[in-house]
């Protein structure tokens, strides 16, 4: 059998049809290459494993899951990478999806990975702590918007599909779960430096209280700092005002 080790944020599936459910959330066909961040016990691993034609691969850090997962679904063998999802190349050539129960210590960090891979990845399903993925999802305007809602929106569609019991995973976590899905923008920002524009809006967040005139003073002309948008305050700006803006820096 194997071990649950809370230094790696583990909590497995237990729940069949909820496992079942996740995977049909990711609407791949024959063809598709799709990478599982995280396998752990194969919760979901074997149901990826039964989709007609796709060409399969999963990331798993604990060597423990990675000869459980070995000697349990023969058919995974030759399709596991034993390293840290933050630390590969992108596994396939080509474009592929990604799905996971995400290690919620980390699951933040794996958005920004599937970020830098974009252009590689048009789609993704996984599973977040409930906070997180409300973050993600959510609009302008209220406490739940900011970093990772704006920098994820501006490449992609988020849906808030559904949640998840405690009572589905094996240790219950204290904590809510949700699914989402991400599908790329078929038209995507016009977004000049995405190296501005990510500046743009950490900073803008990293003093989401105050209007943007203070903590953006830096990064834009004296003059252009008299406009009325930096009278607001971070919450209050679109992905498409963030976007607009990073094009006015200096």
């Amino acid at each position: 059998m194997y071990t649950l080790k809370k230094s790696l944020g583990q909590h497995f599936l237990k729940d069949e049809q909820m496992c079942s459910k996740i995977v049909r959330a990711l609407p791949v066909t024959e063809g598709w290459q799709v990478l599982e961040v995280g396998p752990g016990a194969g919760a979901i691993t074997k149901y990826l494993l039964q989709l007609p034609g796709i060409d399969f691969k999963a990331v798993e850090l604990d060597t423990e899951k990675v000869q459980y997962l070995e000697q349990t679904y023969p058919g995974i063998r030759g399709r596991l990478i034993h390293r840290s999802f933050l630390e590969i190349p992108p596994p396939f050539e080509g474009a592929f999806a990604v799905i996971g129960n995400f290690p919620y210590n980390i699951s933040s960090q794996i958005l920004f990975r599937i970020l830098e891979w974009k252009e590689q990845v048009p789609l993704v399903v996984g599973m977040f702590q409930k906070e997180v993925a409300q973050r993600i999802a959510a609009g302008h305007g209220g406490k739940d918007y900011g970093i990772l809602s704006v920098l994820v929106q501006a490449f992609y569609r988020v849906e808030y599909l559904f949640e998840v019991h405690e009572q589905c995973f094996m240790p219950p976590p204290k904590v809510k779960s949700a699914v989402i899905r991400l599908t790329r923008l078929e038209q995507p920002y016009d977004i000049a430096s995405e190296r501005k524009f990510f500046t743009l809006v950490k900073t803008a967040f990293n003093q989401r209280r105050k209007q943007l005139r203070n903590p953006l003073k830096a990064l834009f002309d004296k003059s252009y700092l008299q406009d009325s948008i930096f009278s607001k305050r971070a919450e209050a700006l679109t992905v498409a005002d963030f976007v607009a803006l990073s094009h006015k820096m200096i």
